[in-house]
């Protein structure tokens, strides 16, 4: 199968020449009945000095892949941080059982952002201002908005997720 990123066969970029099946051995195809015997040495040995140009032809294809998935990827996905007082919802961790299984909720909170400590990872306290005791990464978090709502004789406060 050939990879699409290199264009190559991952048997050509090891051995230097395409493979033969077995079917093709013995089914006369044109591939294997346009071999000359004598030149067929030579060949093999022109392909094996070739391979390493070949190797590094499909390095530079593979790079220039990966470049324009990588500016493709870049170009859709929104950078999300937090500051200190924001609220977020945290995702229910797998590691501890709780009540509900697989029907649980998928975030709790909200909890508030304490402090940033950089690269994504946050230390994050309960609305009641007690702590949580590690540190939180980014991925397991969410942007919780808090509506305040109040009316003349009810106070109340709408969580919603988005």
């Amino acid at each position: 199968m050939i990879k699409s990123s290199h264009g190559n066969t991952p048997f050509s970029i090891t051995y230097g020449t395409k493979a033969v099946i077995p079917t093709e051995i013995e089914m006369p195809m044109y591939r294997t009945a346009a071999v000359d015997v004598v030149y067929n040495d030579e060949e093999l040995w022109l392909n094996l000095d070739l391979l390493e140009e070949r190797r590094e032809r499909a390095a530079i294809r593979e790079a220039k892949a990966k470049l324009k998935m990588k500016k493709y990827y870049n170009a859709r996905v929104r950078g999300v941080t937090f500051r200190p007082g924001d609220f977020v919802y945290r995702i229910n961790d797998a590691g501890h059982a709780v009540e509900g299984g697989k029907l649980r909720p998928k975030w709790e909170g909200p909890y508030e952002v304490s402090k940033a400590l950089g690269d994504g990872a946050y230390k994050l306290r309960f609305t009641d201002g007690t702590v949580l005791p590690r540190t939180w990464n980014i991925a397991n978090l969410k942007r919780c908005y808090l509506l305040v709502m109040a009316h003349a004789w009810i106070s109340t406060t709408i969580r919603t997720c988005k």
